[in-house]
């Protein structure tokens, strides 16, 4: 009689756990991170000898031996790498369209335009007072425009390293987390709800992770994760319950470097993918449009003052230089100040000769002035088109990823109510046990 007790009161604390398990999921439906929980049921084994025999044909009642998680580990990497792809696109979009922004907000190309025109101007009539004035409002105009399009693209350079800095103080922290959650994981109970919950959080750390940077992660027996970065011969950034932090420097050249910092070890890293390699990737497109945009003022200001020099001006004096750049080659202001001083005569020509401005005319044709600022712009406007373009596919990638995943560890409702019903009518039956044999003791005690 005692055995019908033990065996029933088995159910009952096992179809408890059961049931508890259950209305976690319930509870838990479409939080994110959370993999469903199913609890492992198993006989008890007989022991021991009874009155009528040696041994025993049938066990001694039920178990809730551990409780499992619904999880893939190969769903996980691959929500984790298309994430990774999709942050670096969107990262690297994000300072193609700072660049865009900088390079069309001032309208360089435009002022270059407005500048030549108003010499075309001028070369109709060179006595023209007016037009002379007009012509060197041109150009301030244009010296500002270069000026506040080289201050607009530092500045999104500025912002580039704010943010690097950001992603990699977050990521240094996202690792000192994962290193506690190992140490969770190496005290827990293996099969525990705690254990469930603490590889939930292991998961969700490692997925915001890989937004940062591309992750590459191994676990041991007891789900403690060690995780390198930058790639599979990426340096460690966690391993056990020690984590090291990230550091990030951007060269005079504009070349964004990172390194692993852990142990007192220092070891540079490359990142493939997330956040940090779209950080990358944008500080290279920084540094060779403010390069490039460089190369053109350079070469216009040199040109048109080499072509200015070689002239006379209203008064009959050699002409002198009409722009002066500062330390950098956008730094531009304009040197002359006296539109009567504007060259366009020839060295031989008389005050009413336009054949210096004819000459600058012709550098306007030969230095490609116009059409390397049009140029710039547009190349950078289809390398934000594509990046767009490849975005769309990959955020569709990503969320296929999310409902592989998901099809795994998400919480079905449906399913959830059918083993809800399952297991109250077990754990109702194991009561009903325990009420059956303390009624027939009861009899057999009154028969006695």
């Amino acid at each position: 009689m005692s055995d019908l007790l033990s065996i029933g009161a088995s159910g009952v604390n096992a179809y408890q756990n059961a049931l508890s398990t259950v209305s976690e999921n319930i509870a838990n439906t479409g939080v994110a991170g959370y993999s469903r929980r199913t609890v492992s049921l198993k006989e008890v084994a007989a022991s021991g000898t009874s009155l009528t025999s040696t041994a025993r044909s049938s066990g001694s009642g039920v178990n809730a031996t551990s409780i499992n998680r619904a999880a893939d580990a190969f769903r996980n990497a691959a929500v984790r790498s298309s994430g990774s792809d999709l942050a670096r696109t969107e990262a690297g979009s994000t300072w193609l369209d700072g660049i865009q922004n900088a390079l069309t907000g001032n309208r360089v190309g435009t002022q270059l335009t407005s500048f030549f025109n108003s010499a075309t101007a001028l070369a109709a009539d060179p006595t023209s007072t007016a037009s002379r004035a007009t012509m060197l409002e041109g150009a301030t105009s244009l010296a500002a425009a270069f000026g506040a399009t080289g201050a607009a693209l530092g500045a999104v350079a500025s912002n580039l390293d704010a943010t690097a800095t950001q992603a990699t103080q977050s990521l240094g922290s996202l690792g000192a987390a994962l290193a506690k959650v190992n140490d969770g994981l190496a005290r827990t109970q293996a099969g525990s709800g705690a254990a469930a919950g603490l590889a939930d959080q292991r998961d969700q750390l490692l997925e915001q992770m890989s937004a940062i940077v591309d992750v590459s992660v191994t676990t041991d027996a007891a789900g403690r994760a060690t995780v390198k970065i930058g790639g599979d011969s990426g340096p460690v950034l966690v391993a056990g319950s020690e984590a090291g932090s990230v550091a990030y420097e951007r060269s005079s050249s504009g070349q964004a470097s990172f390194a692993v910092i852990r142990a007192g070890t220092v070891t540079s890293m490359t990142p493939g993918g997330g956040a940090l390699a779209g950080i990358a990737d944008g500080a290279q497109r920084i540094a060779d449009a403010t390069a490039a945009l460089g190369d053109i003022a350079t070469s216009f200001t040199s040109q048109v003052n080499a072509v200015q020099t070689q002239g006379r001006d209203l008064d009959g004096n050699p002409g002198t230089a009409l722009f002066a750049t500062g330390g950098s080659p956008t730094d531009i202001r304009v040197a002359l100040t006296d539109p009567r001083g504007i060259a366009a005569a020839s060295a031989t020509g008389s005050a009413r000769d336009a054949s210096n401005l004819t000459a600058l005319q012709a550098v306007r044709t030969s230095g490609g002035f116009e059409t390397g600022t049009t140029a710039l712009v547009a190349t950078n406007a289809a390398a934000l088109s594509q990046r767009k373009t490849v975005a769309d596919a990959q955020s569709s990638i990503r969320d296929g990823a999310v409902s592989a995943r998901d099809a795994v560890s998400g919480v079905s409702l449906d399913t959830e109510a059918v083993d809800l019903m399952r297991f109250q009518q077990a754990y109702q039956a194991s009561s009903r046990i325990i009420q059956v044999a303390r009624e027939t003791f009861q009899s057999i005690l009154q028969i006695q």
